[in-house]
């Protein structure tokens, strides 16, 4: 095994969200990533590895982070990486157009006496706002490389690696608070004595912040005596200052960071207003915003991954490849060497390891997912995201959740498997547990989607009240949560990326690398719902499921032979609306029936795939209680969107 000493040097990427760390994470590894949780978290960390002279370096892109100081769980692990993993140099990334808003992180890090070299991406947006930057004078006043870059062009990539390969670490410039501030640093840096990765004045500093990592980590190191003696200057001093201590450190950071500046922007005339940013403003305005996402979702969602990915690329996969060749192969070889008949059934039954589990992962759900996720980078790669998030935040508010949480909900219309994946990267727990309930309840994946569209569709009138229904139900729950579950709104802030046109190996990588995400985590849980089936029906339990909720089926006005959908909704959510496309067939579901088994079987439990991922990232407890609430209250919708429906006399 390879010691410690043989591992390559490691340069960790670090910046706000949305300033392109990503974008230069692709630049320098390629496509030759990995995506995983952190040790110990779930959050997602991107590793890469990239070759610059004949050196082998790992390259890490951490969650986003405003500072050094943590709020959510996103900064905290940022912060755990930049201390823990001993990097060779950090890439601080930041936009140009907001160099004096970001420059106090690159304090911070300069502080703590980590080896930066600060990347001003984001030139070109600068330059056209009228903009001129003298990053020659900006690396002189803050002692550490200062590259220009436009990464989305990989302008200034070159000059980038070489300060990464000829980076020595030399002592940081350190600069001076105010004299009041300073002599509160010296009074609690004297009583440090242990060894830590941060500077005994980046320590003190976040000590003085009341940073409970920090309090942790400096309680394990110090002797019982040296830390009786630093709490009590650390509490002096809090006590001291009271309430002004924050605000007085952000303000001396910013005067700093305005000496730094100091001819280093030069405005001159703005360049004529581009398209871009003209398209920029229309996305967050509610007038022209709503309808560009409409022609988004039409555009995207239902032509693309609902017309092409749900149906051209599935007709071919499943219906030519699977069906007309590789099925007949694999069966055939299943037949003639497996005679015990529970192996059989188990690896290639109605039920089987590979008819369910791997020809539904590749054939059927892949192509979808696929699909949605090309769009997703698509949109993401034009900097569309964050403006939807701005759009839809003071909506969201109202439901407890933030304009971030557009993100998975957007998501789960491909897979809401992959959707509660996502909601790990919300900053609270209160908005992880309410997002996960809406995405069970009322967002339904791809695949179930393009097939109750294709049911409703031809029937006037239902498709709008499915629509209408489905959007008060989101509203309704989202509000009724947001007001019982405890918790303080959340608070939202985002940057805003420069719009333009995407870049397609950008958006072929982050598609490939977030497909393969994917297939990992999804597939295990697709074969263990396959081996769930398998086993119900081998002991005869599927009948007897059937047999209970038929009589809750009658209750909403469908007939009993409706029963068989919902319980393999379960399992697979198309199939269950394949189910109902085989009773509109057969005759047996009235167009208010068929409205009412739609409405019903979208508000019913997530497919199990879903449900094992909400017991991986929510615990059992909680995704069993939202587990029975949305069984109990699909049905309860059922009931009175029935009635609603047979007193109205609509759809009849």
């Amino acid at each position: 095994m390879a010691s410690v000493q043989d591992a390559p040097p490691k340069v960790v990427l670090a910046g706000n969200p949305n300033v392109g760390k990503s974008v230069l994470f692709n630049a320098l590894t390629g496509a030759y990533t990995t995506v995983s949780n952190y040790p110990g978290t779930s959050v997602e960390v991107s590793r890469g590895f990239s070759t610059i002279s004949g050196t082998r370096y790992e390259i890490l892109d951490t969650p986003g982070m405003y500072s050094i100081m943590p709020i959510s769980e996103e900064e905290r692990v940022a912060r755990q990486i930049l201390l823990d993993e001993t990097p060779h140099a950090v890439l601080h990334v930041i936009d140009a157009r907001n160099i004096e808003r970001m420059l106090p992180m690159t304090l911070q890090l300069i502080e703590a006496g980590l080896p930066v070299i600060l990347v001003v991406n984001i030139l070109d947006e600068a330059k056209r706002l009228g903009m001129h930057l003298d990053l020659e004078l900006l690396q002189q006043n803050l002692g550490v490389p200062v590259i220009g870059a436009v990464m989305k062009r990989k302008q200034g990539l070159p000059e980038l690696q070489q300060a990464i390969e000829n980076y020595a670490s030399v002592p940081h410039k350190t600069f001076t608070y105010g004299r009041d501030l300073e002599r509160d640093i010296e009074k609690v840096v004297t009583e440090i004595h242990g060894e830590y990765r941060l500077s005994k004045r980046a320590t003190s500093l976040l000590l003085m912040q009341k940073d409970s990592d920090i309090e942790e980590l400096v309680k394990a190191s110090e002797d019982p005596e040296s830390l009786s003696g630093l709490n009590a200057v650390v509490k002096y001093i809090a006590f001291e200052r009271r309430a002004d201590l924050l605000l007085q450190i952000s303000l001396e950071r910013r005067k700093i960071c305005k000496q730094v500046l100091e001819g280093v922007i030069t405005q001159v005339d703005k360049v004529t207003e581009a398209f871009s940013e003209k398209l920029s403003r229309w996305t967050m305005n509610p007038i022209s915003g709503l309808p560009i996402l409409l022609l988004v979702v039409y555009f995207g969602l239902y032509q693309f991954v609902g017309g092409f990915g749900a149906g051209t690329l599935v007709d071919f996969l499943e219906g030519y490849l699977f069906e007309g060749y590789i099925n007949p192969v694999v069966i055939g070889f299943v037949e003639e060497y497996v005679k015990i008949e529970w192996l059989f059934e188990l690896i290639a039954g109605e039920y089987g390891l590979w008819t369910l589990g791997i020809r539904y992962s590749v054939a059927l759900v892949l192509p979808i997912v696929g699909t949605f996720f090309l769009v997703f980078s698509l949109l993401e790669d034009t900097g569309y995201f964050p403006r939807l998030a701005m759009l839809v935040d003071r909506v969201f508010k109202q439901i407890g959740l933030s304009g971030r949480a557009v993100i998975p909900m957007v998501l789960g219309f491909g897979c809401d498997t992959m959707a509660t994946m996502v909601t790990r990267t919300l900053e609270t727990t209160r908005e992880r547990i309410i997002s996960t309930l809406l995405l069970a309840l009322a967002i339904p994946c791809s695949a179930q989607l393009g097939v109750i569209l294709g049911l409703l569709s031809p029937v006037p009138g239902a498709l709008t009240i499915w629509l209408v229904f489905m959007l008060l139900v989101f509203m309704l729950v989202g509000f009724l949560a947001a007001k019982i579950m405890p918790g303080d709104p959340p608070v939202f802030y985002m940057e805003l990326p420069p719009m333009r046109l995407p870049q397609m190996r950008n958006v072929l990588v982050k598609t490939l690398s977030r497909m393969q995400s994917y297939f990992m985590e999804i597939l295990p849980l697709f074969l263990l719902a396959a081996f769930i089936l398998w086993g119900l029906k081998m002991l005869g339990a599927l009948e007897k499921v059937v047999g209970l909720l038929s009589p809750v089926v009658s209750a909403i006005g469908l007939p009993v032979e409706a029963t068989s959908a919902f319980v393999f909704g379960f399992f697979r959510r198309d199939f269950g609306a394949a189910g109902l496309y085989d009773l509109q067939t057969g005759g047996l579901l009235t167009a208010a029936q068929l409205t009412v088994a739609a409405v019903t079987l979208t508000l019913f439990v997530p497919c199990v795939a879903q449900f094992l991922m909400m017991k991986k990232e929510r615990g059992f407890q909680v995704s069993f209680a939202i587990f029975v609430f949305v069984s109990v209250f699909a049905f309860a919708c059922g009931w009175v969107l029935n009635k609603f429906l047979l007193t109205t006399g609509l759809l009849s």
